[in-house]
């Protein structure tokens, strides 16, 4: 098929979104103007409303939890979290007792503080004397405190810093005391290297900056909206920088798939306004139909059961419709302002995406279609090279340990295993609820303690202290191990099935394990078990998609096949860098550490809903093209060249926006960033250019078959 048949002038278009394209595009210093107000009113309402973003997990009738809300109701003023202030000295603490005495009575009067621990009264002075550590409890949970604890902190412990010794804060207190994220760098690197790579591309100055303006008003408006819901609800410090990346990464996407098709237009000699329109309502309801997929992969987390989960999927999807509405609005009215004029300034001779029938994009797909089971097999070949690492997944917690070694919870984690054990920084609190006599209280004290210290993994345990009404025994158990090493969670598993079942069952009691690293421990394992539910719901949402959109039922099997594929590239990549430690010091990591435990069904939602993008955008023109030729090769390698470049662009776009964050310090955000990187690039390249055409020509005619019944039953969705 030749340019010029494939590029007649577009009849009128009817459609809503054609009309709303050529709306938008007729009255562009309207449409601007609102977008502009709504975000200044937004953002400065988000501003006044100071929302606040922190972890907050809760596991109603979990083991940990429910062991916690027994020790509340029998021991009176029970803490409701607890926070560590770690004294080191190079000179044995002895001789700073009386400093370190004084500061822990100012501690004492530290908002929300109900108790503090002497060192030297509950042993956690270390052997060496160097090291000492006090626990204070509050009244509210380390989410509630207020930032300004860290200022009463410094103060209280200011007289004993000056006589040389160091003093720093963790446990709880990371909550308050790390530093504000701040990732404005990583998000100007994004820019910058998608600008460059739309001019290299395209050629066009404008036609590179506006994909990347109208992706900046969106997100701007998205994360302010997540601000003004935050201002209500507990979203997780992850949430703000999540949305960034997914509203950026799509919304330049979007803007540049409406662009490039728009430039074409023009190009072809189509007048701009009515050129809007056909691209709103050809481009633009794909990009509908993939904002709509990526919100509903995303809101599928809510599957797991954990609102905690669910709501990271909210935030994501803030950005991914702000980002939508944008594209199909404040886009095509910047279509109508610059008109013909947006290729005028160029680095290079613009270019769209015609192609011809002897360029290298159809010279590839010939390639591939005189040999498709050579690539087919070759591209799996990688993809479960890239995959093989995931066998060896470890999911867990990514505590203070793996902080930067300036933040002072990570100096506080390094002198407690330093002067303790690792396990000092991850204890349980062992919790029984008493229902024997009392005359047989003292044996199984003594009982319970000899099977606790035989159980593999356990350093110490405390006494056991009964509380004042007799109905409960509680003491700190501390593992050999640290809160990050699969070890400590496998002896977790071991008290609660085994140890103390054995010694408490015959009598009636209940033994119960909690505490911050049992609660980890406990919110690992329920994601590990909801990690199924997630990926069948997407792979079955994709399968239907696919299917009811072109009408097919091999490339919907397809698509949901290579979206496993994908994801599990994706994952062994991260299981090589994070916790076979390759390049970490390029990721600014000083240990291996697990995969953050929601961070592969974060991924997974997030990556199958980007991939819609670039499935419907490449399918869309090859059925396009199928359905005026009939030819199976023909279309194929026609849907190549016309998106090749657009993909290609838009991948290498999202793929430095992904990246950029790496710098972040939060490692779930390093994760995150490096996985949706790798998955993009995985997804752009080995699938939906090497991959996908392989099998659609191996399907030959099939790709567009569907059972009558089926084809019956299904619900009409035009997507171009």
């Amino acid at each position: 098929m030749t340019n010029d048949e494939s590029h007649h002038s577009p009849p009128t278009p009817l459609g809503a979104l054609a009309r709303l394209g050529e709306s938008c595009a007729r009255r562009p210093g309207v449409v601007i103007a609102t977008w502009i107000a709504a975000l200044l009113v937004i953002v400065g309402v988000a501003a006044n409303l100071h929302a606040t973003f922190k972890d907050n997990v809760t596991l109603s009738g979990t083991q940990a939890d429910t062991g916690l809300n027994v020790l509340a109701r029998n021991v009176p003023r029970v803490a409701a979290s607890s926070g560590l202030v770690v004294f080191h000295s190079a000179t044995a603490l002895e001789d700073q007792q009386p400093n370190v005495v004084d500061a822990l009575s100012q501690l004492s009067h530290v908002d929300h503080v109900i108790a503090v621990s002497n060192p030297w009264t509950t042993a956690s002075v270390s052997p060496d004397a160097h090291t000492a550590m006090s626990t204070l409890s509050f009244n509210v949970a380390s989410r509630a405190l207020s930032s300004s604890i860290v200022a009463q902190l410094n103060r209280a412990t200011a007289n004993v810093r000056s006589a040389g010794v160091s003093v720093n804060y963790g446990g709880g207190l990371s909550q308050v005391t790390q530093p504000v994220v701040n990732d404005r760098r990583s998000e100007e690197i994004g820019f910058a290297i998608a600008l460059v790579v739309l001019l290299l591309v395209f050629g066009s100055v404008l036609g590179a900056i506006l994909p990347l303006l109208t992706a900046l008003v969106s997100i701007g408006a998205g994360v302010s909206l997540l601000d003004i819901v935050g201002w209500r609800t507990t979203f997780s410090a992850s949430a703000p920088k999540l949305a960034i990346m997914i509203g950026l990464g799509v919304g330049i996407d979007y803007a540049v798939f409406l662009t490039t098709r728009f430039r074409q237009q023009v190009m072809d000699g189509v007048d701009p306004v009515r050129a809007a329109g056909h691209t709103t309502s050809t481009s633009g309801r794909a990009i509908v139909v993939a904002a709509i997929t990526v919100s509903i992969a995303m809101l599928g987390l809510y599957a797991s059961g954990l609102v905690f989960i669910g709501k990271l999927g909210l935030a994501a999807v803030f950005g991914v419709v702000t980002a939508a509405l944008g594209a199909v609005t404040l886009v095509p009215s910047l279509f109508g302002l610059f008109g013909r004029r947006i290729d005028r300034a160029h680095v290079r001779r613009p270019v769209a995406e015609s192609g011809s029938t002897s360029d290298g994009w159809h010279r590839y797909a010939a390639a591939i279609g005189r040999h498709p089971w050579v690539y087919l097999t070759s591209g799996l070949i990688v993809l479960l090279v890239l995959a093989f690492p995931m066998l060896s997944l470890q999911m867990g917690h990514v505590g203070d340990g793996a902080s930067p070694a300036s933040f002072t919870s990570r100096i506080a984690y390094d002198e407690i295993a330093s002067g303790f054990g690792p396990g000092a920084n991850g204890p349980f609190t062992l919790v029984v609820q008493l229902h024997s006599s009392s005359a047989s209280v003292s044996n199984l004290e003594s009982s319970l303690t000899h099977d606790l210290l035989a159980t593999t993994g356990v350093a110490r345990i405390t006494p056991f202290i009964r509380s004042a009404n007799g109905a409960v025994l509680s003491a700190t158990l501390v593992p050999v191990t640290g809160p990050q090493n699969s070890a400590t969670a496998d002896l977790f598993t071991r008290l609660v099935d085994t140890t103390l079942p054995r010694v408490l069952t015959p009598l009636g009691d209940h033994g119960y394990v909690t505490g911050e690293t049992p609660s980890q421990i406990q919110f690992d394992q329920i994601i590990a078990q909801r990690i199924p539910l997630i990926i069948s719901v997407v792979v079955i949402l994709a399968f239907l998609l696919i299917m009811t959109v072109f009408r097919s039922l091999l490339l919907a099997l397809k698509a949901a096949l290579l979206n496993l594929f994908s994801i599990a590239a994706a994952y062994g990549v991260l299981v090589a860098a994070f916790q076979w430690g390759w390049g970490r010091s390029l990721l600014g990591m000083n240990e291996n550490v697990p995969i953050e435990a929601y961070v592969p069904m974060v991924l997974f939602a997030i990556v199958f809903g980007l991939s819609m993008d670039y499935e419907i955008f490449l399918l869309s023109r090859v059925k396009e093209t199928w359905e005026l030729t009939h030819d199976n090769h023909e279309s194929v390698a026609e849907g190549l060249s016309r998106t090749g470049r657009v993909i290609t662009a838009a991948a290498l776009i999202m793929v430095a926006v992904f990246l950029s964050f790496v710098n972040s310090d939060l490692v779930a955000i390093k994760q995150l960033a490096l996985g949706l990187a790798a998955s993009v690039a995985i997804d752009a390249t080995l699938i939906r250019l090497l991959l996908v055409p392989a099998t659609m020509y191996l399907f030959g005619e099939k790709n567009w078959w569907l059972p009558q019944k089926l084809d019956r039953l299904l619900p009409h969705i035009s997507v171009d």
